[in-house]
């Protein structure tokens, strides 16, 4: 399997940490925080990495190289203008290969265990990791009935921007800007989107405050 991480953003609500530095450098402890992934995927085996770029591109490749420090092979899609995540993810494409692959978003940070997420996809187009609902988002993305996701339901949870997909999730798209939320939608009224639900230790860092509170705990998790 290969995996994707998404860090095409500008983080625009992380200013000014953000001015110098791309959101998925910003440190947490000794490392910033794409490293988390990086090293949770080598030891998993997956050392086939895919990282989009657009904001601040070269320092994201100047920091990461290679990826050969944190014991994987990362390649490279630039997008001369970020293109969100749905459109970030078609682009790349042709680097992830005709098999399902990992996508995770460069500014989460998370104790979910990579290895639980299936290989292979025999009765869905996608599988989504879905958390509880943060305080900044309290009505939630998805429903999660038996392994299905359905969109309504007095029961929702948000989507952890961690999942699994098939390229065939994206046959119908063109290239350009597009969100991955409204693909997602669609595939969920066909049924084709299974997931399931974490309640670890999961953050996203969008804003100062949530970076400062996640550098202030002490976590033992999967990725020390």
């Amino acid at each position: 399997m290969r995996a994707m991480i998404l860090a095409a953003g500008r983080g625009a609500r992380m200013r000014p940490l953000t001015d110098a530095v791309p959101k998925p450098l910003l440190k947490v402890g000794d490392k910033p925080l794409i490293a988390y992934h990086l090293i949770k995927l080598a030891s998993l085996g997956i050392t086939e990495v895919v990282i989009n770029i657009a904001y601040l591109a070269d320092v994201i490749k100047n920091t990461l190289g290679d990826g050969r420090q944190y014991g994987v092979h990362i390649e490279y899609s630039y997008e001369p203008e970020a293109l969100e995540t749905g459109g970030g993810i078609y682009q790349a494409l042709p680097l992830l290969g005709d098999e399902p692959f990992l996508v995770v978003s460069g500014d989460v940070w998370t104790a979910y265990p990579f290895e639980r997420l299936p290989k292979q996809l025999s009765t869905s187009l996608a599988h989504l990791v879905l958390v509880p609902n943060p305080e900044f988002h309290p009505r939630g993305d998805f429903t999660c009935e038996d392994g299905l996701l359905g969109l309504e339901g007095p029961h929702k949870f948000t989507f952890g921007n961690i999942g699994v997909y098939h390229p065939q999730f994206f046959a119908d798209c063109k290239p350009g800007f597009f969100r991955l939320g409204d693909l997602m939608a669609a595939w969920i009224n066909k049924q084709q989107v299974g997931g399931e639900v974490y309640c670890g230790e999961w953050y996203n860092i969008g804003t100062p405050a949530q970076l400062a509170f996640l550098q202030g705990k002490v976590i033992t998790t999967a990725y020390s």
